[in-house]
């Protein structure tokens, strides 16, 4: 049996109880991750309004949560291709909670951007290892829908997370925001033991075995849907890191990420950010809150789009589509003074970040590689992303010293035509695809850049 015939016998199988099952172990810890990484907001704002922070400290703390997630990344997609994707996901589990709890206890802004950076080593790890394991589990025919969906929960963090701050910080303070996500993750990681290894992951790596008992066990507890297509004709072709910058996939590494540090770019600079402008534009600290909870409950239904529309208009022009309406609502929102134009503007942007989300890094960018490299490949992706948003925290914080709102929105409108140009001259379509017959797909085009550089690497 080889690694196609194991995707083809998972791709065949009609949705069970094995599958929500998988979904579940890792939305829980993903949720948990995306918690810690969102109450950042409600935290920072709360630091400024009693003066133990300001804008730049504000500034260091989410460039230090970047530039761990950005290390985290990195390396998860290192341990997940070479150790396994259960060892990668327990392991990052444990370094968020711990971190969390010291986070707790900072007796300093000083310390708390230390544990952060620790914190984020963890974060970035769980979105590269979540989204990359999921789509080797799910069925091609379904793969789009779970990967929304898994979006969908755990980006309903953004507005429980908003919302517990509103009620915590005011009457407890910002430290318990870090016990809460800390006791969750220690729950999650004893949950997670029960969590199968990736079959494909196991095929590839030659432990036949094993990635046959986990699929007999998912045949077991499922029906058979219909028969996969035949699997593609040829040896099968098995990739190693130094592939991700060949011919082979160079291309794809490109788009992923591009698309990724676009997403995140626009992403952070308006989630991150809203209840710091809000305290500056002379909010009180429970006002903004309040705001934000307003805000932020475009999330889910943004996620719920991104469900309801992944397997209908695709991957590649969803992300189109959705980033020119973005640049023109966000466009909008830059323009309103008062509070109910602000939540209500606001709440649309949300909604758009979120199906954005759904589409580019919870389906796109993990079904652009091979099994071999998938997590690494989705990790120099987000890696990127995560050094861009280094940087992007004191532009944003420039940018609105100087320029105000339309400061800020110029960073987002020239990340999202960015995005648009890259999917148009050098995107492809996954949806419904296989992901065996996406690896043995030979793209042609691109953009020229990257065929100068193939055409280079292949003299």
């Amino acid at each position: 049996m080889s690694g196609t015939d194991v995707g083809r016998r998972l791709d065949r199988l009609a949705i069970s109880r094995f599958h929500w099952r998988v979904l579940g172990l890792i939305a829980a810890g993903m949720f948990f991750d995306s918690f810690d990484l969102y109450l950042a907001g409600g935290v920072l704002g709360a630091l400024v309004q009693s003066g133990e922070s300001n804008l730049s400290l504000n500034a260091s703390f989410i460039s230090a949560t970047f530039f761990g997630m950005m290390i985290g990344a990195w390396f998860a997609g290192i341990l997940g291709d070479r150790f396994g994707r259960k060892f990668s996901y327990q392991f990052n589990l444990m370094i968020f909670g711990l971190a969390s709890l010291a986070g707790a206890a900072a007796p300093s802004m000083t310390w708390l951007i230390a544990a952060r950076f620790v914190m984020g080593l963890g974060l970035g790890a769980e979105i590269v290892v979540g989204y990359g394991t999921l789509s080797e589990f799910i069925p091609a025919r379904h793969r789009g829908r779970f990967a929304t969906l898994l979006n969908l929960i755990i980006n309903s963090s953004l507005l429980i997370s908003t919302l517990i701050g509103w009620v915590v910080i005011p009457q407890f303070g910002w430290r318990w925001m870090f016990v809460i996500v800390a006791v969750g993750a220690f729950i999650v990681w004893f949950l997670r033991r029960a969590m199968p290894e990736s079959p494909r992951w196991l095929a590839s790596q030659g432990r036949i075995e094993e990635a046959d008992a986990i699929v007999r066990q998912a045949e077991a507890e499922s029906e058979v849907f219909e028969e996969a297509a035949a699997p593609p004709a040829g040896a099968e072709t098995h990739y190693v890191l130094r592939d991700l910058f060949g011919p082979a996939l160079l291309r794809r590494t490109v788009v992923a990420t591009v698309v990724t540090v676009c997403l995140l770019t626009f992403n952070f600079t308006f989630v991150s950010w809203v209840p710091t402008f809000l305290v500056k534009q002379g909010h009180g600290v429970a006002n903004s809150l309040g705001l934000s909870v307003l805000i932020f409950a475009g999330g889910p239904l943004g996620s719920l789009i991104g469900l309801l529309l992944t397997e209908r208009i695709g991957r590649r022009w969803g992300i189109i589509w959705f980033s020119l309406i973005s640049i023109v609502v966000s466009t909008a929102y830059v323009s309103v003074t008062d509070s109910a134009w602000v939540a209500g503007l606001g709440f649309f942007v949300t909604c758009l970040i979120y199906v954005l989300s759904s589409l580019s890094i919870a389906c796109y960018v993990p079904e652009l590689f091979p099994t071999e490299v998938r997590l690494r490949g989705s990790g120099i992706a987000n890696a990127a992303g995560r050094a861009v948003n280094i940087v992007v925290p004191y532009v944003v914080a420039a940018s609105f010293d100087g320029f105000g709102l339309y400061g800020v929105l110029g960073l987002i409108v020239i990340a999202l035509l960015l995005q648009i140009v890259v999917l148009l001259v050098a995107g492809i379509e996954t949806k419904q695809r296989s992901l065996e017959e996406l690896a043995t797909r030979n793209d042609t085009g691109g953009l020229p850049v990257v065929a100068a550089i193939e055409a280079h690497t292949r003299a």
